[in-house]
């Protein structure tokens, strides 16, 4: 479910639309990429994949796991290529101590909600979440729905 290059001219990579339905999102932020040169490019070219991310925390620091980076067929052959290897977040101290301290509560993880381009850096922002029930979801499909079925009859109502 993970979109790849929204427009032509967006700054947006990849981004994850699983995430807002699969979770309750309660807090955003934005973090910095430790990259390799290969990854950049592939990311240019559109290949990234972040639907099944999340963040982990080793050794005081957070990490990006799960997302995927299809090299080049066109790179470099002296460069040993990992699409799935897991990437270091660029974060200060004091958003470490914070999110690690909201995500070691009960029913919470961070995971990736979209990877864009900011001037020449790639950005990811992560969100804390919380997971939703089947219920939830329900809910959330019904009163997505409602929505569009009071702007249709709005619509129509004003064209009479």
């Amino acid at each position: 479910m993970t979109k790849k290059k929204v427009k032509p001219g967006s700054n947006t990579i990849a981004l994850n639309k699983r995430a807002r339905h699969d979770y309750f999102i309660e807090e955003e932020l934005e973090a910095g990429l430790s990259l390799q040169g290969w990854e950049v490019k592939s990311m240019r070219a559109g290949k990234a994949n972040i639907s099944d991310s999340y963040i982990i925390f080793r050794d005081g620091e957070a990490y990006l796991f799960g997302a995927t980076i299809q090299p080049l067929t066109v790179a470099s052959t002296h460069v040993v290529c990992d699409p799935t290897r897991t990437r270091k977040l660029l974060l200060n101290q004091r958003e470490l101590a914070s999110l690690f301290g909201k995500a070691n509560r009960d029913g919470y993880t961070i995971v990736a909600l979209s990877l864009y381009w900011k001037n020449a850096w790639a950005k990811i922002k992560i969100g804390l979440a919380k997971g939703k029930q089947q219920h939830d979801k329900r809910n959330d499909i019904k009163d997505r729905e409602w929505k569009m079925q009071k702007e249709r009859i709005m619509k129509n109502a004003n064209r009479g």
